[in-house]
């Protein structure tokens, strides 16, 4: 299942430092704009401590994570939607993600250029939300001009799409985003096919100083990014770039050790990297034992069938049943016969709703 959350920002805010802290895969950083110009694209592991408790019940031969992608994306300049910098390149490579990061500088360095000329993470939020607001107008403005004409005639679902792209015209020339409208699911399904920037979801990553690691919270940049996610119903994070990228290096004794003298209990990237899987709908099931201990990823609601396609169409197509174990009831009794002799071994079929933790072995036949 392949997705991507796209890594963005001005220039010179840390989004090539968090992409290479989160995929170790070397993409270029310079003290300068534009340092990336083609998208960087790397692979991270879905942090996932159950697998690693499933193989110790279920001894296999190997452990595989289940993935995620990230692509760090050129830096956004102040007039990007008419072409300024690299904006046409920006705004098409946003447009393959499937969700945002937008990173925003919230630390004082005099040695790190700020192509504003001061650090001011509300200002900056601003200036990509507007590039991208503006962008949206006038794929929405395009829109109205072939659909108006039909609508007036009577036809239902110009009129139904007219109704849509009026509810979006008057936020996106406030500069606001597309997600923060609330549609019907009729009209959802509209928006959908509008393929608008604004209507990703984001998470806003305050890059912020090593010192306020341990307590995000107590950082005033870190707060003004906080409010304005809140004020998109986004989520918010703090993190430290630079010091990610460092922790990523390490082995992971050293990791652990570094992290507990921060006083830090989990890194933020195993933060962010869990929060970029779960806005898109995405969750985990698990194949265990024999050649390997393996979690798999899945979109929410998705049904049985569905879910062992993601292993192979040939499951799918010739789907039996599934046999169903959850994470908490295999940790709870330790072995399967435990689990079975405690009747939590369920045969679930077509209609079955995958629940994340569920551990499966699919039942088919080709």
């Amino acid at each position: 299942m392949s997705l991507t959350a796209g890594i963005v920002g001005l220039p010179n805010v840390g989004k090539s430092t968090l992409f290479n802290a989160i995929t170790k895969a070397g993409a270029e950083m310079a003290n300068y704009p534009f340092a990336t110009i083609e998208p960087n694209v790397g692979m991270v592991e879905v942090p996932d401590k159950r697998l690693a408790r499933i193989q110790e019940l279920i001894p296999a031969k190997k452990v595989v994570h289940t993935t995620f992608e990230f692509t760090d994306i050129a830096g956004l300049v102040k007039g990007a939607s008419k072409g300024e910098g690299l904006g046409n390149k920006f705004l098409e490579n946003i447009r393959q993600t499937d969700a945002i990061v937008h990173v925003v500088r919230a630390f004082e360095d005099d040695n790190i250029t700020s192509v504003t000329g001061k650090v001011d993470p509300e200002e900056d939020i601003n200036t990509i939300n507007l590039e991208l607001a503006i962008a949206d107008l006038d794929a929405v403005n395009r829109r109205i001009a072939k659909v108006q004409k039909v609508a007036q005639q009577g036809d239902k679902a110009a009129k139904a799409e007219m109704a849509v792209l009026e509810k979006l015209k008057p936020v996106l020339e406030e500069g606001n985003a597309a997600r923060s409208i609330e549609f019907n699911d009729d009209e959802q399904q509209i928006v959908k096919g509008l393929f608008l920037l604004t209507t990703k979801p984001v998470i806003y990553v305050a890059n912020i100083a090593e010192s306020s690691m341990a307590d995000p919270e107590s950082d005033s940049l870190y707060q003004i990014v906080k409010k304005h996610a809140e004020s998109e119903n986004a989520e918010a994070l703090g993190i430290s770039a630079a010091t990610e990228e460092e922790i990523a290096s390490m082995d992971e004794s050293d990791r652990q050790e570094f992290l507990e003298a921060e006083g830090v209990e989990e890194s933020g990237l195993d933060r962010l990297i869990k929060a970029a899987y779960h806005i898109l709908g995405l969750r985990t099931f698990f194949t265990a034992g024999g050649t390997e201990t393996r979690a798999w990823t899945f979109r929410d609601g998705m049904k049985a069938p569905q879910v062992a396609g993601v292993i192979h169409s040939d499951f799918e197509r010739g789907f039996i049943r599934a046999e169903v174990v959850s994470y908490d009831d295999l940790d709870k009794f330790e072995t399967m016969q435990k689990v079975k002799e405690a009747g939590k071994l369920r045969l679930e079929g077509k209609d079955y709703l995958v629940q994340d933790g569920d551990i499966i072995e699919f039942r088919f036949n080709v």
